[in-house]
């Protein structure tokens, strides 16, 4: 019988080893947080210019020194539509290095535990809403972001092939958009939500009277504060084991028009907004069903408003020295 069969879900022992992989990203940064509060008390990160992920040979020296029992890999490159269309060959390399020798160094020192994160953008770009985990692999994928979600596809066959080769208990999780302290705010490589903030805080300090946006705002996203996610990994990781991805999110969605009146008025901008849909929108909608989530016992507890208001806080309070 394999370790895999035998395996059953329990907490987390809070004094091992925890490796959280991109400790210093919006999404690693708050799973330390929730750790912390949790009372883990041996975390371990490195920045990328302590270890640099896509170096095989120093990841595998890493994880032969440290010997993490429990690893969260939330470590990736990262952007929004132009990033990922502009520079797909990066998002599919780099990705894919960083993937294969974290896992592939995981397994040959002893992780016990291993979360893996990846993207809603694995799913097709049609596929049938809310976006069930059995959807993957049933169709076409976003042309805009396709390199960076075959990545993440690879992602989770490596970690079922893991499973099904050495019968470790590994698992992955599949957030929908996320937000949230620590977010990428640049103009070139933020995602949808941070863009906006950005946008329309210069907007109101600069007496802008007009904003455009990309698209027609007509797509349907749903949102997810990253504290949430944090708290639905370690639900996961206590609660969870089975091969197939989970999708995690809030089960509620918004037009892009609707986001952006809501980050408009958090920021105080009330000047005309105009739509250039000579823009790509992307995918049409993109809900996660997360009943799978939900029957395991975790929703999601920070509403779409009060998030992005505590969000446009954190980011007035700490725009000197924000990345961008």
């Amino acid at each position: 019988m394999t370790a895999l069969t035998q395996f059953q879900p329990a907490p987390l022992d809070r004094e091992a080893r925890f490796y959280v992989a991109g400790h210093k990203g919006l999404v690693g940064s708050a799973i330390w947080r929730r750790l912390e509060s949790e009372g883990f008390e041996n975390l371990i990160g490195r920045g990328s210019s302590e270890l640099d992920l896509k170096d095989r040979e120093a990841v595998f020296a890493f994880f032969a020194s440290n010997k993490p029992r429990y690893v969260v890999l939330a470590a990736a490159k990262v952007g929004g539509i132009l990033a990922n269309s502009t520079y797909p060959v990066d998002f599919l390399s780099d990705n894919l290095r960083i993937q294969v020798n974290v896992l592939d160094a995981a397994r040959e020192h002893g992780t016990e535990r291993l979360l893996f994160l990846g993207s809603s953008c694995i799913y097709p770009k049609f596929a049938e809403q809310p976006i069930r985990e059995e959807s993957l692999l049933t169709g076409h994928l976003e042309a805009t972001n396709d390199a960076y979600a075959i990545a993440k596809i690879a992602g989770i066959m490596h970690v079922q092939a893991i499973r099904r080769q050495y019968g470790l208990p590994w698992i992955s999780a599949m957030p929908t958009n996320l937000y949230g302290p620590g977010d990428n705010f640049s103009p070139e490589g933020s995602h949808v939500l941070p863009a906006l903030i950005r946008r329309y805080d210069e907007a109101a300090a600069s007496g802008t009277p007009i904003v455009t946006n990309w698209g027609s705002g007509s797509p349907r996203r749903e949102f997810l504060h990253v504290d949430d996610m944090a708290s639905a990994c370690l639900h996961l990781l206590e609660n969870y084991d089975g091969p197939e991805q989970v999708n995690v999110g809030t089960g509620q969605d918004v037009t892009i028009k609707e986001l952006a009146g809501i980050v408009a008025e958090a920021v105080g901008y009330s000047g005309a907004i105009n739509w250039d849909t000579s823009k790509p929108d992307g995918t049409p909608r993109k809900l996660l069903d997360v009943s799978k989530l939900t029957t395991s016992g975790w929703t999601a507890s920070i509403d779409l408003v009060s998030g992005i208001r505590s969000t446009v806080d954190w980011y007035k309070s700490n725009i000197d020295h924000i990345r961008d």
